[in-house]
């Protein structure tokens, strides 16, 4: 049923993003909005998701947003507490990780990411938190969700550092470079849903958030945005999702 509460565009992706989830996945997840994406998702259709956080927890079942990934609450309700190597070495390397959510500071057309540098490498403009584990995360989990607010300075037309590979220049780039996960499936954005196109791998708007105008993202993006033949409406927040993942929000506060 849908909702005819106001939500905010952070709610919208959030949720967006719970959508994607499924019972039982092994999802690798960071703080911010992917960690509240998976939250919610476990508070109404998958009880069973299972939580990878980059500090070494597995299965957290946290009663409240986490602030950190060394939020005690994570490793208090964990399956399991391991070192951060056994997480990459025996769990994302093999290919056991189901969903692997990232977010950057810029993505281009064929879904590269840059959480690097702005500007030139030696002289940036701004310098970046740098990579963690993104790299890897992008290059072995079965399927990559990406979540990023959309504006031309987030969606540019060439990165000036690849931190992290989506499709390099095409559809044949991750076999070339040994990636064994198939890549970003959708990026998630405050005006809409991207999809890359199954042929060239570049992105493509699929799903407009209600209220959104094609020409408002198309705006918000550095290079000639390609749009669906049939672009779908993302269907509105429920009152369900809503009043769960505000009381997500109000726990921790």
């Amino acid at each position: 049923m849908e909702s005819s509460e106001t939500y905010t565009s952070d709610e919208m992706m959030s949720i967006a993003a719970a959508r994607q989830l499924r019972n039982n996945q092994i999802c690798f997840i960071g703080i911010g909005l992917p960690s509240k994406a998976a939250n919610l998702a476990r508070r109404l259709h998958a009880p069973d998701l299972i939580m990878i956080y980059e500090s070494g927890t597995i299965g957290a079942k946290p009663t409240r947003l986490p602030l950190s990934i060394g939020d005690g609450e994570l490793g208090e309700t964990a399956d399991a507490i391991v070192s951060v190597p056994e997480i990459f070495n025996y769990l994302l390397q093999p290919g056991r990780i189901d969903i692997g959510f990232l977010g950057a500071a810029q993505i281009d057309k064929f879904a590269n990411l840059n959480s690097t540098v702005i500007g030139d490498y030696r002289k940036p403009s701004v310098r970046l938190p740098g990579a963690g584990g993104a790299p890897e995360i992008a290059g072995a989990s079965k399927r990559v969700i990406v979540m990023l607010r959309q504006s031309t300075k987030s969606f540019v037309e060439k990165l000036p550092f690849i931190t992290s590979l989506g499709f390099g220049t095409g559809p044949h780039d991750r076999k070339k470079y040994g990636l064994t996960g198939s890549g970003p499936v959708m990026v998630i954005t405050d005006l809409g849903l991207l999809e890359p196109d199954p042929n060239t791998k570049e992105l493509v708007l699929t799903h407009l958030h209600p209220n959104i105008e094609v020409e408002k993202v198309i705006e918000s993006t550095g290079w000639t945005l390609k749009v669906a033949d049939e672009l779908r409406i993302t269907e509105l927040p429920s009152k369900a999702e809503l009043e769960a993942i505000r009381s997500l929000v109000s726990a921790g506060s």
